[in-house]
């Protein structure tokens, strides 16, 4: 690594694990490993193809960043 962009990307990355941590961590007791591993599967999934952000002007995340990702949602609308 050559050093550049490090603090910021860690600053994105310890707000992001904040929010999951009081949105699902915090709340959810989880059974064993495996459960944990996909509550936080479906946590990403609806962090990023479900949920509305207020700073990126109240789209989903993957309708700003990945469009393509979208398409078949797209296909199967039409």
């Amino acid at each position: 690594m050559d050093g550049k962009s490090r603090w910021a990307d860690n600053i994105m990355i310890e707000r992001w694990f904040r929010t999951f941590k009081y949105d699902e961590a915090y709340l959810t007791e989880y059974a064993n490993l495996k459960d944990a591993r996909e509550a936080i599967i479906r946590y990403i999934y609806t962090y990023n193809f479900e949920r509305c952000h207020q700073s990126i002007g109240n789209k989903r995340p993957a309708e700003v960043y990945y469009p393509a990702m979208l398409l078949d949602e797209a296909k199967a609308v039409a």
